[in-house]
């Protein structure tokens, strides 16, 4: 793929991680973050089969918190991250599908308390390596926001 065949995306855009039944969700595109975050409060392991897995809690839509997701997956590491403010912190990571535009990819998610940030989640560099370029100055270049809100 050369860089003329990569989408753009804007600064932020509408995607979907149907894995975890989120339909929409508002994402910062954040090429300064290596790997991207996800709201998750009430964070829960366990496990099951033998299989190492996280059940959690998030708010998918900016400013509600009255309507809440439950969502459980594989676990596939535990990471120290640094946030913004070089605040170290210990994740659960998940991998997990994410459709954005017509582009449907698996990424890898750390889950932290994001409930004072506008946005939900961050879409890290990561998970835009070898297919998309970011347009700082434009946003939703990728669709508009979908129809169906999150059921409470």
């Amino acid at each position: 793929m050369t860089t003329d065949d990569r989408r753009v995306l804007g600064w932020r855009e509408w995607l979907s991680l149907p894995e975890l039944g989120l339909t929409r969700i508002k994402a910062k595109v954040d090429t300064g973050a290596r790997t991207s975050a996800l709201h998750a409060f009430e964070v829960r392991p366990f496990d099951e089969d033998g299989r190492r897995r996280v059940e959690f809690r998030m708010h998918p839509n900016q400013r509600d918190a009255d309507t809440v997701v439950t969502c459980t997956a594989d676990v596939i590491d535990e990471r120290t991250v640094a946030d913004s403010g070089g605040h170290r912190e210990r994740r659960f990571v998940i991998e997990t599908e994410m459709e954005i535009g017509d582009v449907r990819r698996r990424i890898e998610v750390t889950l932290t308390s994001r409930d004072t940030m506008l946005f939900r989640m961050l879409l890290g560099r990561t998970a835009l390596e070898g297919w998309a370029r970011v347009d700082p100055g434009r946003s939703y270049l990728l669709g508009a926001r979908p129809a169906a809100r999150v059921p409470r």
